[in-house]
């Protein structure tokens, strides 16, 4: 593709250790449309005929059927086996494929481009249609959240701070909250889509194309909402890649809480959840043990998630404008990041839907504990004692229970008043169950009318916003 300005040939070893074919064939379908729409542009520019157009993306779309993967561009008995021995890269690889296929007019292709803008646009194809796969499955996994949340009703658990019990909430306020992770994660991506849906196609190597190219055509002809608006940064922007691996990455954080606490809530020490046997495994040891390998992996898979959206910041930071090969190293970072992303998201919706809970533990672990003390000191405070005097006050009550081994509501009418006048015969009411629940009755606390309303918009806002319609 170069070797008119070079005499000396490329020292073998590093001609193979350059080579990005063996990971970047993965643009190939992108890279093929890409042509395509480098092929209208050209010839609307008077490059190519009607004719040859026509020839050049017929061929194109020829090449499209090719099995191009992992394994089959090793396997020596492919058609194209040849090709993809020497080719340098997957641009390299299309332009011996196309010549192969409809001869030297496959040579024009290139008028007009440059490798620069071709993989800037072929990575931005692909990312768009992982953006779109992994939308997909966090709404699956948002509705799996949504009906445990429906089927679990009023159920009760214990919220944590510290790892320590904090206060009774509902199941469904619990698995909400990772709803509205998840709704965060989409917009998140949804917005990183919005802003590289711009068409390098016509920057050329640097500078811009040498020819007065639309770039509206090939804009067009991708889907994209118009072209770059900056040659220099489009063939060496690469912000799009690491919002991407920075979505992937927050999406991964917040797949690994849920993997934690269900982690947690499966032990012997829990018992709030049941493992699914289909996505657990045993021991090879141990003959009772079963180990929630699903959930431990996640956590894991988030952590190559954050390597790849460091190594990305990494890589970019200090290169100056525009293009430098260093680049190329991103390209596997993304790719890995993609199938982690997509590996995890395609399991925790069926994972999710497996999963069986334990209500009567959980509402017992939620009505022991002294839980309803803030109740109890919500109590007081609208008697007119000052939360802060109410504090204290529920907290003396919390050591006497503690020493006589009561609960709150087990401490006598008697000993109350003997802490404060405010307390009355409706302090039991006050703290019951029902009543620390609704006391948290604003919007987003976990009172029963509001999570019910919660649930409802949830639904909604996964209804509305659905990509599998």
């Amino acid at each position: 593709m170069w070797s008119g300005r070079f005499r000396e040939p490329l020292d073998k070893g590093f001609e193979k250790w350059q080579r990005s074919f063996p990971f970047d064939w993965r643009l190939f379908q992108a890279e093929i449309s890409a042509s395509i729409a480098h092929a209208r542009a050209i010839e609307a520019a008077g490059i190519l005929t009607t004719d040859e157009a026509g020839k050049m993306c017929a061929g194109l779309r020829t090449l499209s059927k090719l099995d191009v993967s992992a394994r089959s561009i090793y396997d020596s008995a492919a058609s194209f086996a040849k090709s993809a021995e020497i080719a340098e890269d997957v641009h390299h690889f299309v332009e011996l494929e196309l010549t192969r296929e409809i001869g030297d007019l496959a040579l024009k292709l290139h008028t007009g481009r440059s490798r620069n803008e071709q993989i800037a646009t072929d990575m931005r194809i692909f990312v768009r249609g992982k953006i779109s796969v992994a939308t997909r499955s966090l709404q699956a996994w948002a509705t799996a959240l949504i009906a445990l949340a429906e089927s679990a009703g009023e159920a009760v658990m214990p919220s944590y701070t510290h790892l320590q019990r904090a206060e009774p909430v509902l199941m469904a306020h619990w698995l909400l909250a990772y709803v509205a992770m998840i709704e965060r994660d989409i917009t998140r991506l949804e917005d990183a889509r919005k802003r590289m849906n711009l068409c390098p196609l016509g920057s050329g190597a640097i500078a811009g194309a040498t020819l007065k190219l639309d770039r509206t055509i090939a804009a067009r002809e991708l889907g994209f909402d118009g072209p770059t608006p900056n040659s220099m940064d489009a063939t060496s922007d690469r912000d799009f890649l690491l919002e991407f691996a920075q979505a992937a990455a927050t999406i991964g954080i917040h797949a690994s809480r849920f993997a934690e606490e269900i982690t947690l809530f499966s032990t012997a020490e829990y018992g709030f959840v049941e493992l699914p046997e289909a996505f657990s495994t045993g021991s090879s040891a141990m003959p009772q043990k079963k180990n929630p390998d699903l959930t431990e992996l996640v956590r894991g898979k988030s952590a190559r998630l954050i390597g790849a959206q460091t190594s990305l910041a990494a890589l970019i930071k200090g290169l100056p404008l525009a293009y430098n090969q260093d680049l190329q190293e991103g390209q596997e970072q993304v790719f890995d990041a993609a199938d982690t992303l997509t590996g995890m998201l395609a399991l925790l919706p069926k994972f999710t839907a497996a999963l069986k809970f334990n209500y009567a533990r959980m509402k017992v672990a939620a009505t022991t504990g002294y839980l309803n003390a803030m109740a109890a000191a919500t109590y007081l405070s609208n008697k007119g004692v000052p939360f802060r005097k109410a504090h204290e006050i529920v907290g003396n009550a919390v050591r006497l229970g503690l020493e006589s081994g009561r609960e709150l509501n087990d401490l006598k009418i008697e000993e109350l008043r003997g802490l404060s006048d405010a307390f009355a015969e409706d302090f039991y009411a006050a703290i019951s169950l029902e009543a620390t629940l609704d006391c948290h009755d604003v919007a987003g606390g976990t009172a029963r009318t509001r999570v019910a309303e919660a649930l409802a918009a949830a639904k909604q806002w996964l209804e509305q916003n659905r990509t599998d319609k």
